[in-house]
């Protein structure tokens, strides 16, 4: 039995723990965004563009995030979380008619919304109007379920089937039209960004071999392309560990072969820039090879319709084996993602041509 004297102080002691843990005020975290692969079979099954964003983002800093969907996922390179909402064989006139995406939504309630839809539609050979119609009303519908929705949306893939004469031509028609339609249809508290997933993708390098679904070089490209653009709303709703700069310039170099430099998206600590390559002679090229000077130590981590290298604050790309040949007067285009620091001067560009 304890004598009073140690009863009264255990009891003391008990107590001051007590009204300390009290007097604590409780933590708070910051709710994770949460994000919604939209699409097919390109998008679900096995989908693993999903698992190399994620795994892009987590190792990036971005770990608060929530990937969502009512579809569990997996089976590829990496760990990931795998929900989505990537339906195979579903149309994104299918969707919306059928009124398929409010419960999804209801069910999950994103932040943003990553959308690559149409490949299905295109089968059909719908008029591109049917497709954007339908892309409208699926934003309404994540609007009255968000009313400060974010969304990006796909220029989708670029497909072509032996079995489908129509779906290659198809697929430019509705991406030459998505821009036009976002422009209309973006909003301030709603902004729509437009995603190039189609230039530089290789329907018979970048796909399992029917001209459709991608393989994992083409899951890597996806990645890539929607890694910058999802970045800008994860720094915009989240701390950011730099200071940012304008995201947009360019230098040009001169003579027969010019290069436009020029940097379509930035983040903290990285950016996205596309480099065009012109033919300004009266002849034919074969073969063509891009310079970059760098000045601030920025270090290139991707590139794409390229062969690049770079040793200190010089970068050398090359043409692909698929885009050296340029018309007089033609031009192709090749894109990088680099990290930058606290400056982000642009480059020195110039280019020959063979």
């Amino acid at each position: 039995m304890l004598r009073r004297p140690a009863l009264f102080a255990i009891l003391a002691t008990l107590v001051v723990a007590v009204a300390f843990a009290v007097a604590r005020p409780a933590l708070s975290a910051t709710a994770p965004l949460k994000i919604m692969p939209l699409g097919d079979s390109i998008t679900g099954g096995p989908g693993c563009w999903r698992a190399l964003l994620w795994d892009h983002l987590q190792r990036a800093g971005f770990t608060n995030i929530d990937f969502v969907g009512t579809l569990p996922g997996g089976g590829c390179s990496v760990p990931f979380d795998g929900d989505n909402e990537g339906h195979g064989g579903i149309a994104a006139t299918g969707m919306a008619d059928q009124n398929q995406l409010p419960p999804w939504l209801a069910a999950t309630n994103p932040d943003i919304v990553l959308m690559h839809l149409g490949t299905n539609d295109t089968w059909g050979n719908p008029p591109v109007a049917t497709i954007l119609t339908a892309y409208s009303k699926l934003v309404d519908q994540m609007r009255a379920n968000n009313p400060n929705m974010k969304i990006l949306v796909a220029q989708i893939i670029p497909m072509n089937p032996s079995s489908c004469a129509t779906c290659a031509p198809g697929v430019v028609a509705l991406n030459n039209a998505i821009p036009g339609w976002a422009a209309g249809k973006t909003t301030a508290q709603s902004p729509i960004v437009v995603v190039d997933q189609w230039t530089g993708f290789d329907t018979v390098a970048d796909t399992i071999g029917d001209g459709v679904h991608p393989n994992d070089s083409g899951f890597q490209k996806m990645a890539d392309r929607w890694y910058p653009p999802l970045t800008q709303f994860l720094t915009a709703t989240t701390p950011s560990p730099s200071a940012s700069v304008s995201p947009s310039a360019s230098a040009t170099g001169g003579g027969a072969c010019s290069a436009t430099y020029r940097i379509v998206s930035q983040w903290a600590g990285g950016f996205q820039a596309e480099i065009t390559v012109k033919n300004g002679g009266a002849t034919a090229s074969t073969g063509w090879t891009a310079t970059l000077s760098f000045a601030n130590g920025q270090q290139v981590t991707q590139s794409w319709n390229t062969t690049l290298s770079q040793s200190g604050a010089t970068v050398t790309a090359g043409n692909a084996s698929y885009n050296g040949s340029l018309s007089a007067g033609g031009s192709t285009a090749f894109g990088l993602i680099a990290s930058w620091t606290t400056t982000n001067t642009v480059p020195a560009a110039s280019c020959t041509l063979r």
